[in-house]
């Protein structure tokens, strides 16, 4: 053991349980789950030596014989990164202690500043160390996993304070990252019965509740390695796409080169077909808002149709779902507008819950439509947070024939099926910086595609008011598309 690791395990366990930050009793969890104990290991901030002590155990077990075939990994990894942000304080503590590079990883990217979801100085391609402070069902560390491999940094192998064996650590090897662990749910049970700390009664109801509870082993789509593709090529995402019309979406992209939406913010027929005739051959999707049309007429939406056909590109309308299931349900088939008779996709906000996505499938479903999540926002403090984008991804999840991706400005999920569209993109970096003074903050094509890991670049005022919208437009093309080789 290393100098600096003083204390055994067993007598680090104890120190835990003593600070409270191991208690036992009835816990409600944050699934909702009434579990006979818990961990608030945030805690260990309060003692300095204690959280030192922790850190060095953390990286005694990464470097527990051999992380993915290299042996004495210290030399191998290039950066360490705690999971936020329980974890941050012992990444930092192993990052001076042996003067490795640290990385962070925000929740959430800020609307000033640099926007970066992962802070700090690295290379593409450098290996790095994930830290956390307890394994589950291991979704945490795989979160951060996506992140980092958003912007080209590897992860091969995470190391964890406690591993509870519900699961997580084969999810986490099924995802192509090994797991060290510094103790398991059934070791720190073993000590603390055998310190006359718990007994024997309350450390078979743990067990019990263990075994009960074990997160499934869940299809891993994409298998995070250094050996795998970074990105997958718009074709290989067509052919592998279970969704018809995500498959139809990604054959567009491929077929025309070009991840370019269209929002057609105008408010005339005449002003929307001109602008369709000038740009159609450089999009892959037109979104609309049909309720700002102000001479709106059933005409209208069957020459859109025909427009999408001849320059080969779908129709999304921006309609923003987001009331009860019986009213969407109405609004989507019915109304002055009937938008699933022509518009390929729509979008939706799940604050109602699961309730608007079961009624408006109901319409589209029978019509081959998909639906995509609203996420995240591009507008200034917006308040779209960090938990509702999870339930979001979850709910798409649980609605595969039907939900085709996100509405977002960052990458929320791994799973290639889905697809991720970003608006609030420009070319101009002073709108960057400012954005609009309505709120809507920017990104530029680069940012979304090569360091957020999107698929879809939303512009707007950037074409229709540009000069020359077809030269807009082709320079959008080029710029998106580009971002997206440069990943392969």
């Amino acid at each position: 053991m290393s100098s600096k690791a003083k204390i055994s395990l067993e007598a680090l366990i104890l120190q835990l349980f003593e600070i409270e930050a191991v208690k036992f009793g009835s816990f409600t969890l944050k699934s909702g789950i009434e579990s006979p104990v818990y961990f608030d290991l945030r805690l260990i901030v309060s003692y300095p030596h204690l959280m030192k002590q922790v850190s060095e155990h953390l990286w005694l077990a990464s470097q527990d014989g051999e992380m993915h075939g290299s042996p004495g990994h210290i030399t191998s990894i290039s950066s360490v990164c705690g999971v936020p942000y329980t974890a941050l304080p012992f990444a930092t503590c192993i990052s001076t202690d042996h003067n490795i590079p640290m990385l962070i990883r925000r929740k959430e990217a800020k609307d000033y500043g640099t926007k970066k979801m992962v802070e700090g100085n690295f290379k593409e391609g450098e290996l790095c160390l994930v830290i956390e402070d307890v394994v589950t069902s291991g979704s945490s560390v795989l979160e951060t996993v996506q992140t980092l491999s958003s912007v080209g940094v590897h992860v091969t192998d995470a190391v964890v304070l406690l591993d509870r064996e519900q699961g997580g650590k084969k999810r986490l090897k099924e995802a192509g990252i090994n797991l060290h662990s510094v103790c398991t749910m059934s070791k720190l049970l073993e000590i603390l019965e055998t310190a006359a700390k718990i007994s024997h009664h309350v450390a078979q109801s743990v067990k019990t509740f263990i075994a009960a509870n074990i997160f499934s082993s869940e299809p891993c789509n994409v298998r995070i390695s250094l050996s795998d593709k970074k990105v997958l090529s718009y074709l290989e995402r067509a052919q592998s796409s279970s969704h018809s019309l995500t498959k139809r979406l990604f054959q567009i992209m491929a077929d025309k080169k070009t991840n370019l939406a269209l929002s057609a913010d105008v408010t005339t027929s005449k002003e929307v077909f001109e602008l369709i005739d000038q740009v159609g051959p450089h999009i892959c999707i037109l979104k609309t808002h049909v309720d700002i049309i102000e001479d709106f007429s059933p005409d209208f939406s069957q020459k859109l149709k025909s427009l999408a056909k001849k320059h080969n590109f779908l129709i999304f309308e921006d309609r923003k779902f987001a009331d009860i299931g019986n009213t969407v349900k109405h609004q989507y088939a019915g109304g002055l507008y009937k938008i699933c008779q022509w518009s390929h996709m729509i979008n939706a906000h799940i604050l109602p819950g699961p309730g608007i996505i079961k009624a408006l499938k109901q319409v589209g479903c029978p019509l081959s439509r998909g639906c995509l999540l609203i996420a995240e926002m591009s507008s200034k403090d917006n308040l779209l947070s960090y938990d509702y984008k999870q339930a979001t991804v979850k709910l798409a999840e649980a609605n595969r024939d039907f939900v085709l991706g996100f509405i977002c400005t960052s990458k929320v999920t791994n799973d290639p099926n889905f697809v991720h569209m970003t608006p609030g993109v420009t070319l101009d970096k002073a709108n960057c910086s400012n954005g609009d003074g309505l709120g809507q903050q920017y990104l530029t094509p680069r940012q979304v595609i090569s360091e957020r890991g999107c698929d879809v670049i939303i512009v707007g005022r950037g074409i229709v008011k540009a000069n020359n919208p077809l030269e807009a437009a082709q320079q959008y093309q080029q710029t998106g598309y580009n971002a997206h080789l440069q990943l392969l």
